[in-house]
């Protein structure tokens, strides 16, 4: 059975805000999640609604009374009745997933059409910073997962080029994100002035890259209402805020410097366990956001009987894991997988957006990797722009397919790392 070609037709967002007390904290996600897919649609007339088959919805956290009706985004679209859709949540790559599966439906022929989109609220309590559960580390020894951490890890040999203290391969599992990144840290040896160079410079690109208008083609303008917080930043549901056009992510921080993220204090309840210095702080790890993403998928035939200019063809894909403990470098497993399925090697790719969960885990891995350092996150990464969890999968992908084009490229990679240890990438290549 040969297999269909798929193309990225379109791929679009909302800006990202920040999540608990953020501009889309008062605005319902599934319409604001209806807005972006409707426009994105729009702007694509040669593409009738009645062409989309499948809609698949990447989420994580949940978002209240909004979750049970975040299939419905494509009813409230204005999507015929014809129009399925499913949420997938495979955490962090929650929307990646979505795209790959929605891409394997295409390449096997049970669809020729449909969109991949992510929603999520890192606000209200529902996720992200203190309000995230977290697993603790487990003492019981009949616990699953005090046994899961202790099961033996395959040989990463040919995935890595160092080797794994035993330090940190033997300890517990380490509950938070932010320890797996001070893992990562002191296996590679990454200081903290390294890291904040990488955090600021995120920064600095973003501004940049909004200031000329470089994320135009894929932020979608939303109309919301602004959220109205009490003295102590809460938000007060029952007050109408001002109608505003939202259009900037709002984590961007222009003028940011190494040196002003160096008076950081380190992330609390972070340890060394080979006492090393602590070197994650809130400045060289991603923020909490609320965010929309989609993307417009087809097989590369019917775009081309459509007379669509599609933006890139999806070659490869892949996920992979490895310990918990090093959670960061499961993209380096992942991508690799995906560029043996495309046919290439990492110095082929010209574009990579490489989620950026923390400095700690993107140098190293792209290292690993092979990419040139200047083609990654060339117009800012997430540190600046935001994670919205199970949004950014669709992100990264509807970037270095804009970025590919703009550039000239022919290959590029989407790739984020995911909880417990895993990654997952997309490869995509430039139409001749």
């Amino acid at each position: 059975m040969s297999l269909t070609k798929v193309v990225i037709v379109d791929a679009a967002r909302s800006a990202f805000s920040r999540g608990g007390r953020g501009k889309l904290v008062a605005t319902r996600l599934d319409d604001a999640g209806a807005q972006v897919l409707r426009a994105m649609l729009d702007r694509n007339p040669k593409v009738a609604d009645t062409e989309i088959e499948d809609l698949g919805l990447g989420n994580v956290t949940g978002a209240g009374s909004e979750f049970s009706y975040l299939g419905n985004v494509q009813r409230i679209a204005g999507l015929p009745l014809e129009a399925c859709s499913f949420n997938s949540n495979r955490q962090c790559g929650s929307s990646m997933e979505t795209f790959h599966r929605v891409a394997m439906a295409i390449m096997v022929g049970s669809i020729e059409c449909g969109v991949a989109m992510g929603i999520e609220r890192m606000g209200r309590g529902l996720g992200g910073g203190a309000g995230q559960t977290r697993i603790t580390k487990m003492t019981d020894k009949r616990s699953v997962l005090n046994d899961v951490q202790k099961a033996p890890a395959a040989d990463h040999g040919e995935y890595f080029s160092v080797e794994f203290p035993a330090y940190i391969l033997e300890s517990p599992w380490l509950q938070a994100m932010t320890q797996t990144a001070q893992n990562v840290a002191e296996v590679y040896g990454l200081g903290r002035e390294e890291l904040d160079e990488f955090a600021a410079a995120s920064h600095n690109k973003c501004d940049e890259a909004h200031n000329a208008g470089k994320y135009k083609d894929e932020i979608i303008p939303l109309e919301i209402e602004l959220p109205v917080f009490d003295d102590e930043r809460n938000w007060v549901e029952e007050e109408r805020g001002a109608v505003e056009t939202f259009d900037r992510d709002e984590c961007v921080r222009a003028g940011t410097t190494a040196e002003k993220l160096a008076a950081l204090p380190p992330l609390r309840g972070v340890k060394s366990y080979d006492d090393r210095e602590i070197v994650i702080s809130a400045g060289n790890s991603c923020p909490t956001n609320d965010g929309i993403t989609a993307t417009l998928l087809m097989s590369e035939d019917k775009a081309r009987k459509l007379g669509l200019e599609p933006l890139a063809r999806v070659v490869g894909f892949a996920t992979g894991g490895v310990k918990p403990q090093l959670m960061g470098l499961g993209p380096v497993v992942s991508s690799k997988k995906a560029f043996k399925m495309a046919g290439i090697e990492g110095g082929q790719i010209d574009r990579c957006e490489f989620n950026e969960a923390f400095s700690a885990q993107v140098i190293p891995s792209v290292r690993e990797l092979g990419i040139a350092t200047e083609n990654v996150n060339v117009n800012g990464g997430s540190l600046a722009i935001g994670h919205p969890l199970g949004a950014t999968g669709a992100r990264l992908i509807g970037t270095v397919a804009h970025e590919l084009r703009r550039s000239g490229g022919r290959y590029g990679l989407a790739t984020q790392c995911i909880g417990a240890g895993m990654g997952i990438s997309t490869v995509i290549e430039s139409l001749d």
